[in-house]
């Protein structure tokens, strides 16, 4: 059974469609990358799968074991973020709240989870200094820390790597295909690097008027094909 299928949907806010006709399917372990022109709508669907904002019109749905409590989520940085006056490993030990319940403090295994997160992603060093002290690729890496405290099987990421340098995004795109290669665990990222996608992703859902999805191959030829025609997209 898939963990995420939408069937003709359209996606936008204020009940405008900024893109419609959205089909696509993900199934456990793929690696998704959502790509298209600024505006096209990648952010508002992921929203949209999210529930953080109503769909227009057709449908979608989640299964084989995934659930919104289940997905982590790591949204676009804002300025707020960046300047988010807090400890990283609070910042890290927020992805939890939602599994917390009742319970004010962390039990064990979450603080023992989250201490094993951070040292993969090579953040454990940081633990108590200030979020907003640190450069763009370890707040992304704290902020994917805490996403992955909030997850079990799927994480939904929007420009994870964006405002990062080469070096640092090359990073954060390797620990994202790590976590998927070797954990098992469902990529849907919303990105505007091509090269990247071709090379860490196995399916693509290019967002345009005519929008594309399959497989890292086929997109290749569609991008070909386009190319050949003169397309814009």
């Amino acid at each position: 059974m898939a963990q995420l299928i939408c069937r003709n949907l359209s996606v936008g806010y204020d009940k405008k469609a900024i893109v419609s006709g959205i089909d696509f399917t993900v199934e456990k372990g793929d690696y998704l990358c959502i790509l298209g022109a600024n505006g096209s709508g990648k952010s508002a669907l992921v929203k949209t799968l999210l529930h953080l904002i109503p769909h227009i019109s057709g449908s979608f749905s989640v299964g084989d074991g995934v659930s919104l409590g289940t997905i982590g989520y790591l949204p676009q940085q804002s300025d707020i973020q960046r300047d988010f006056p807090a400890s990283v490993w609070e910042i890290v030990t927020s992805g939890f709240v939602a599994k917390r319940g009742m319970r004010l403090f962390l039990s064990k295994s979450q603080k023992q989870q989250t201490s094993e997160i951070m040292r993969r992603l090579g953040i454990s060093e940081l633990r108590n200094r200030c979020f907003c002290q640190l450069s763009g690729g370890q707040q992304a890496r704290v902020l994917l820390a805490r996403a992955l405290c909030a997850a079990e099987n799927m994480l939904l990421l929007d420009e994870p790597a964006a405002a990062l340098d080469p070096d640092a995004a090359e990073v954060m795109y390797s620990l994202i295909s790590e976590l998927n290669s070797k954990d098992g665990i469902t990529i849907v990222m919303v990105s505007h690097d091509i090269p990247a996608a071709l090379k860490h992703a196995n399916r693509i859902l290019h967002i345009s008027d005519r929008s594309f999805f399959g497989s890292v191959e086929e997109y290749r030829a569609y991008l070909l094909n386009s190319h050949q025609r003169g397309s814009s997209f």
